[in-house]
């Protein structure tokens, strides 16, 4: 069973038809990058990935091509136009959606960014015994009563208040016909509200702090738990053998022998991976592509590399660097190294003059040396990818 299925069936709203300007500049903080990527990207993956099927995203008149270039590549997604309020972008979110027929729906706000999984497992798990679902955290800070005239006219007891965040989650023909039935004219806060109102039972579930929504310029900037630059390390070998195809940063080249590996075993761009994966701590090569794994026999390294890039990007950060040495006696590495810069480049979607390739022997000392192998090892740069 894969990640995705161990979840109920949902479908997912997300709602992007804010201005969002109060980030400054003329262009809805939804779609302006954070981390790395747009905005609004952010959770749509989490959501995807999750198995929210059909996911709908409620954008603004006139921005369906913002909407698209920061979406760019993800499937299962559709676009409905919201309306005035919120409310109202909601309810068209729902009303699209009701041709689907789902039996669980997850609402949520492009402005929060970060959304944890084991919040979304919270929500649907609390659906089974509730109409409705959302996730809150405590208030921990004193409250006072503000005096039309700005003074303290009593305290608010904190004990009884919650922090609420999106998603929040509902049974779907509960929220649709709550939605329907709701005065238009009448602000309702948020969906759970409307909901409530019709006598229906809401769940609270633990929230969590990563949900923060961005709101301002700083906000955008806000990045406490990522360094400015991160650092890894890689380094690997693999065996000459006859038979075998000499892949060497992406690039085949004729030699009388091959490096024999479970996938095309490109020494070079294993290292460089490993060396990406080991800066934000996420293992080496083995952990996500195990040899034991079918999937992987005779695979290009190239997608191992663009899969590290992106658990990189996932993390806040951005390739900076990448410095290369690889160990052989043969073949000469200097007639390719144009076009394997270029390839390097291209995976990690760096400038080509941020790639460097260096060769070198052993003076025929030990398997690299006797002819028997080819060894490389490489040092990675990441830069924080703050806007």
């Amino acid at each position: 069973m894969d990640e995705a299925s161990a979840l109920p069936s949902f479908a997912a709203i997300v709602v992007a038809a804010g201005k969002g300007l109060r980030v400054g500049g003329d262009t809805p903080k939804q779609y302006r990058n954070w981390r790395g990527k747009p905005l609004i990207r952010h959770s749509i993956e989490t959501l995807l990935s999750a198995g929210a099927k059909p996911l709908l995203v409620v954008i603004a008149a006139g921005a369906e091509g913002d909407a698209k270039d920061a979406l760019k590549g993800l499937s299962e997604i559709s676009f409905v136009e919201g309306g005035a309020s919120r409310q109202d972008s909601v309810r068209a979110g729902l009303e699209a959606l009701s041709e689907f027929s789902p039996q669980r729906v997850l609402v949520h706000d492009a402005a929060r960014p970060d959304l944890p999984r084991d919040v979304i497992e919270r929500l649907l798990t609390a659906l089974d015994q509730y109409e409705g679902a959302i996730p809150t955290l405590p208030v921990v800070d004193s409250l006072a009563v503000a005096s039309d005239t700005g003074t303290m006219a009593g305290k608010a007891d904190r004990e009884v208040l919650r922090r609420v965040q999106t998603p929040q989650a509902f049974r779907f023909e509960d929220i649709l016909s709550a939605h329907r039935a709701w005065d238009t004219e009448t602000d309702a806060g948020d969906d759970a509200q409307v909901l409530a109102a019709m006598q229906r039972s809401v769940a609270l579930v633990q929230g969590d702090e990563r949900l923060k929504k961005i709101t301002f310029a700083e906000d955008l900037m806000d990045m406490p738990s990522v360094a400015s630059i991160r650092v890894g390390q890689g380094y690997d070998v693999h065996r000459l053998e006859e038979g075998e195809e000499l892949w060497l940063c992406g690039i085949r080249l004729e030699h009388t022998h091959g490096l024999s590996g479970h996938s095309d075993a490109d020494v070079a761009l294993h290292a460089i991976t490993d060396a990406v994966l080991g800066a934000v701590g996420k293992g080496d090569i083995g952990t996500h592509f195990p040899p034991s794994d079918a999937r992987w026999a005779g695979a290009r390294s190239g997608q191992f590399l663009e899969h590290a890039v992106s658990l990189a990007r996932e993390a806040g950060y951005s390739v900076g660097n990448i410095d290369l040495t690889i160990i052989c006696e043969a073949p000469k590495i200097g007639p390719h190294r144009p076009e394997m810069r270029a390839e390097i480049a291209k995976l990690t979607g760096i400038g080509e003059d941020a790639v460097s390739i260096k060769a070198t022997t052993t003076e025929k000392l030990g398997f690299t040396g006797r002819g028997e192998g080819i060894a490389a090892q490489a040092i990675v740069a990441l830069h924080a990818a703050n806007g």
